[in-house]
């Protein structure tokens, strides 16, 4: 089996930052999955996507997947691999339009799909709900499945960062799992 990594925190943290580090030790052929749209009328979001770009070396391939993650893991999975997914939470936010049902397959075959990988998964992933709850339903929503999906990737994954205020938290290290508890 592969290698699992979750790289969590929240909104600038540093956690890409320390994501892409981490895939730069690694010897063999990276690809770098964004899960961002390109948004032409947003010139903020563009220019976060370019400095995204930017940090990023030339010789790493480029998928962009808004969706269908577990069929791009599939596709670049092999022991000498190594996929940067960044970043969980706009992977969500695509879908937030999904049933329940849609939602529960689609996030069940990634975990699935990230579990099976046979090289290096590194996910970043943004901690949500250290807040008030939020107060309209697709906050709230969105809150949820980001919670729910990290956590079971948390539950999985071989290590698993915290990336608070620059500083780094190996929690695989110094953190015990939740106890099976349903």
């Amino acid at each position: 089996m592969g290698h699992l990594v979750l790289v969590t925190g929240a909104a600038r943290s540093g956690k890409s930052e320390f994501a892409e580090w981490l895939a730069i030790q690694h010897k063999g052929i990276v690809t770098y999955i964004a899960t961002a749209r390109s948004n032409s009328q947003d010139p903020d979001w563009q220019a976060r996507i370019e400095r995204h770009r930017q940090r990023r070396p030339q010789s790493w391939q480029l998928e962009e997947v808004p969706l269908q993650l577990s069929a791009s893991l599939e596709r670049w999975s092999g022991p000498e691999r190594c996929v940067l997914l960044d970043s969980l939470g706009t992977w969500v936010a695509n879908g937030l339009e999904e049933t329940e049902e849609d939602w529960g397959d689609r996030r069940d075959r990634w975990l699935q799909s990230a579990r099976n990988f046979s090289g290096t998964c590194i996910v970043v992933a943004e901690e949500t709900g250290w807040g008030v709850v939020p107060a309209y339903a697709s906050g709230r929503l969105f809150r949820d499945r980001l919670g729910e999906v990290t956590r079971r990737l948390g539950a999985i994954a071989d290590e698993t960062y915290l990336i608070v205020a620059g500083r780094v938290l190996n929690l695989s290290q110094i953190a015990a799992p939740l106890p099976d508890i349903l």
